[in-house]
């Protein structure tokens, strides 16, 4: 065995391991519970623009788009656009590729800043409501012919607009490719934590994506992600196998 296959074997072996400790499980729950407090995700920006994650899940999706190379990436849920800035960074080191991406209200403020952008070249931003006919039929003709395409979902968080995402949007994912679906952490956080908001304990991405899964053998979850302990998407990592 050469050394870099080596090396690639003790890191899967010390992911599985981690996997599997659950003590350490906790501890990052609890600190992600903790950090939430100053809203630690609200802290960080992408070449300019904010953008709402835990920097594990820019690692892990700045991973996958890399090896997946896509030539389409769709997002649902804009806010300031650090995410599809993200994006829109990643498909320009490979060289070629479009962002599209909904929000029900992209805000005036927001539109001017990404517009500006120099990145702005592979987005396409539409208003509207991510679930309906026109919107999906737009993403329709964008996806067409395209090769590879990958989906991320992050909009309104409950239960029946997730599933509904899930069954909607997963048809544009390409075999190989990935569906990423963040916020499923909100499962483990205290009921009633989100107390000003439609979605809880029972009812959130990760109640959505159970059904999802149970429905669908198209996907499944990559449990490499495993090892980012702290993330907003709990086996949220969904790789289309057929």
């Amino acid at each position: 065995m050469d050394q870099i296959e080596e090396f690639k074997k003790e890191r899967r072996k010390d992911i599985e391991e981690m996997s599997k400790d659950e003590e350490l499980k906790k501890k990052s729950l609890d600190w992600m519970i903790h950090a939430d407090k100053y809203k630690f995700t609200y802290n960080f920006s992408w070449l300019g623009r904010p953008v709402i994650k835990y920097p594990n899940d820019l690692m892990m999706m700045q991973e996958l788009i890399w090896e997946v190379k896509p030539d389409l990436i769709i997002e649902t849920g804009i806010a300031h656009g650090g995410s599809i800035i993200f994006s829109a960074s990643m498909l320009e080191l490979i060289g070629g590729g479009l962002v599209a991406a909904v929000d029900i209200d992209i805000r005036k403020h927001n539109r001017m800043k990404l517009e500006k952008h120099r990145l702005f070249k592979r987005i396409v931003m539409f208003e509207g409501d991510c679930l309906s006919e026109e919107i999906i039929l737009r993403f329709q003709r964008i996806a067409k012919d395209r090769k590879r395409v990958m989906v991320f979902l992050d909009s309104n968080h409950t239960h029946d607009h997730v599933l509904k995402e899930l069954r909607l949007y997963s048809q544009f994912v390409t075999i190989g490719s990935y569906l990423i679906l963040p916020d499923t952490f909100i499962e483990y956080f205290p009921k009633g934590y989100y107390f000003d908001r439609p979605w809880d304990v029972g009812n959130n991405p990760m109640t959505a994506l159970r059904a999802f899964l149970a429905e669908n053998n198209d996907f499944v979850i990559d449990t490499r992600a495993d090892k980012l302990m702290i993330t907003e998407a709990f086996d949220g990592y969904l790789k289309r196998v057929k």
